[in-house]
């Protein structure tokens, strides 16, 4: 069998196809990880440890619920999730509108071993316990789940209260 090697234009045109084609994936790739979206601003936005109005304590579970599941917060507050897992087998809080959660939620069926580094999100495996920080700067509804595979269908979902209103800078 004899190779036969292209021709150099047919050569250059492949290479630009396939870099075109690399960097389309690459930027798909970038805006998932990233969790772009229209709707990531109303979610609000990660928060400063010097910023921390108050700690709320949200216990994760094997049987695929979060405690509590309702959180209220007032618009402008800064909150401290000190998030734990008791259970036995790895879960996650993620913050996001309901779309986008579904929408992530697919992406984690497709590929169950995905790892995050994003601030609006925490994976913790069993046992272990971490903090997430996060500023609530728009009255509404935030929600949040874990997004495992089968965990949010068993309806591991909460969801935060954003009272409208700033909170005054004053701490006792």
């Amino acid at each position: 069998m004899k190779f036969i090697c292209p021709s150099r234009p047919l050569q250059l045109l492949l290479g630009s196809l396939l870099l075109a084609g690399a960097g389309s994936a690459l930027a798909d790739a970038s805006h998932h990880q990233h969790g772009a979206s229209a709707d990531s601003a109303a979610i609000g936005q990660p928060g400063s440890a010097a910023q921390v109005s108050r700690t709320v304590k949200v216990d994760m579970t094997d049987n695929m619920r979060f405690t509590p599941a309702s959180i209220k917060v007032r618009q402008g507050e800064t909150i401290r999730f000190v998030i734990s897992n008791s259970g036995k087998i790895r879960h996650e809080m993620v913050f996001g509108s309901d779309a986008d959660l579904k929408a992530h939620y697919a992406a984690m069926l497709k590929n169950p071993e995905m790892e995050h580094a994003d601030d609006n999100q925490l994976t913790l495996a069993a046992g272990r316990t971490g903090d997430l920080i996060w500023t609530f700067s728009n009255a509404g509804l935030v929600n949040f789940a874990c997004l495992q595979p089968g965990h949010y269908d068993a309806g591991m979902k909460g969801s935060v209260t954003v009272a409208a209103g700033k909170t005054s800078s004053h701490q006792h």
